[in-house]
């Protein structure tokens, strides 16, 4: 029996997004649950230990078994589904995407400061920070289009989520990330025409970004005001 596969989710969650490219670049069927996550249901609590998205449930003939943590989630879709692979081949490749993915959790670690904060010096520091960053990234692309060049990978999969975020930003503010970049902007631009990323998320996550924003009194928003 095929392993009946539900992702539980939240609309806007980045993480969410690192899976669902990888089960549409692999074009596995699987069912998604989105919930609210200043709402939690009790269903959802016994099912994630550490109360986060996204979570797994992977069921088949044995019973259910629930998967917690992105990266986790799409090391088990490589490893389980067919279709393209998303991981080198190499072990010593394979070990520095998966470093170079917890490098992209990094970013989103700053990205959350940058667009909660309403004071002014930290949203600075956060922004300088981020910039630092995608120039570190930049010194590790090659000639792309994808991170390690032709093939799409679970790196890709990790970060068009994060880009998606300056599509929204860049429609209220200049924050001038990727001046330095341009290896980096040119892989921002391929990943957004990809099909697996385009369909990550709804038609309506600009709309429920520019809300989150407005609930936090985000400082983005009085600068672009």
């Amino acid at each position: 029996m095929t392993a009946k596969l539900t992702l539980i989710s939240h609309t806007l969650c980045p993480y969410v997004q690192r899976a669902v490219i990888a089960l549409n670049e692999k074009g596995v069927p699987f069912e998604r649950i989105d919930i609210d996550l200043a709402n939690k249901p009790d269903w959802f609590l016994k099912l994630s230990p550490l109360g986060k998205v996204p979570v797994l449930v992977v069921r088949n003939d044995d019973g259910e078994v629930a998967l917690f943590e992105s990266n986790v989630i799409c090391e088990y879709i490589e490893d389980t589904q067919g279709g393209a692979k998303l991981h080198p081949q190499d072990a010593l490749q394979r070990a520095q995407h998966r470093a170079w993915m917890e490098f992209g959790s990094t970013i989103l670690s700053e990205l959350w400061g940058l667009e909660t904060t309403g004071d002014a010096a930290v949203f600075e520091d956060k922004r300088v920070a981020v910039a630092a960053k995608f120039e570190r990234v930049e010194e590790a692309l090659g000639s792309g289009p994808f991170f390690a060049g032709e093939q799409f990978s679970l790196v890709d999969a990790v970060f068009a989520p994060i880009f998606r975020y300056f599509d929204v930003f860049d429609e209220l503010i200049d924050l001038s990330i990727f001046v330095q970049t341009p290896k980096v902007r040119a892989w921002r631009t391929e990943l957004a025409k990809r099909k697996s990323v385009r369909n990550a998320v709804g038609a309506d996550y600009p709309q429920l970004l520019h809300a989150f924003l407005v609930r936090h009194n985000a400082h983005m928003l009085k600068l672009a005001a």
